[in-house]
């Protein structure tokens, strides 16, 4: 069986196929360039620097890239990281099989589809029920694969079904807190927000974002696919009913510094704003955590604001949490 990166004990060496999970350019404090690299082998991941790169190695060291890396496992800081010794691209021919390095999400997904049906079915509004039902049928097999992200949160195979399910439960515990909030329009919203991704993204394998991601980002791709959809299903196009699905999706980033077209106008929006905030979140800093000592603090999370948590010593529960990658 193949060794894993989280099996390499402090100072043994290494030789081994990785992927390239992320690749952030960075300068030290003599302004000299460096790579900030993330590998991964499917079950673990590990921080590397390349030091001293040219452009050459900008261009060839990007994410999605399989290498053969030799090096050392070292701890810095309390946390470890591979000593580049040395590394070389490798095709994705010449790799067993590619979904051995795909991160999983350890779910059950027949588990996460019943809830998500579930919440379709309480969605009392039959545009917003029919619309739902439509994209989900429609891109079916791509929302229970892909990843919610390339490299931050829930970036696993099966991570935008869990991000969705989890937002959706959140949904119906705030719903019952108060009643004045319209939970079929929240439902709706919480299933459709992140849909966009399966053309955003290219898939669980070595993710990137695709060139309508890049040009267009989520946001606009579902409002867009909701546009199509009304049009197949007959829905008039400014119906409010619609406009108000549409500003759903638009405006759950919160601000435009974050890609949102429109801050949220209405409290519903308001809400899924904050409920999609609040699981990439613990998703985050949970994630961090785990691969944390007890009595020590994390590393830098950018999603974060670059802060650093503590964990507890006594924080066995985190190791109970086995459906994130």
């Amino acid at each position: 069986m193949k060794k894993k990166l989280v099996t390499y004990n402090d100072g043994e060496s290494m030789d081994i196929i990785v992927l390239i999970k992320d690749a952030i350019l960075r300068k030290n404090k003599k302004n000299e360039p460096y790579l900030v690299l993330i590998f991964s082998d499917g079950d673990s991941y590990i921080r590397g620097n390349l030091w001293n790169v040219a452009d050459d190695d900008v261009a060839k060291y990007v994410a999605g890239t399989f290498v053969q890396l030799n090096g050392i496992k070292e701890k810095f800081q309390n946390h470890y990281q591979i000593k580049i010794l040395s590394m070389q691209t490798v095709g994705s021919s010449e790799v067993t099989n590619i979904t051995d390095f795909t991160e999983k999400s350890y779910i059950d997904v027949n588990e996460l589809v019943s809830e998500l049906k579930d919440g379709i079915l309480e969605i009392n509004n039959p545009i917003w029920k029919s619309i739902v039902s439509f994209l989900v049928d429609k891109w079916y097999q791509k929302f229970i694969d892909f990843p919610a992200g390339k490299s931050n949160h829930h970036a696993c195979k099966g991570g935008l079904l869990l991000h969705t399910v989890t937002m959706l439960k959140l949904a119906v515990a705030i719903s019952k807190i108060y009643p004045q909030v319209n939970h079929s329009l929240l439902y709706a919203g919480c299933i459709l927000h992140d849909l966009g991704k399966v053309i955003e993204l290219s898939g669980p394998v070595a993710t990137k974002y695709t060139v309508e991601g890049n040009l267009l980002g989520h946001l606009v791709i579902i409002d867009e696919q909701i546009i199509l959809a009304a049009k197949e299903l007959k829905i008039k196009e400014y119906d409010e009913d619609l406009v108000l699905l549409r500003h759903m999706v638009l405006s759950h980033h919160g601000l435009p510094e974050y890609g949102a077209a429109r801050r949220p106008a209405i409290l519903e929006a308001e809400l899924l704003h904050k409920i999609d905030d609040m699981d990439a979140t613990v998703y985050a800093i949970t994630r961090s955590l785990q691969r944390t000592e007890p009595g020590t603090f994390t590393e830098l999370i950018s999603s974060q604001d670059n802060r650093r948590f503590y964990r507890p010593i006594d924080s066995s529960d985190l190791n109970k949490i086995n459906n994130l990658e």
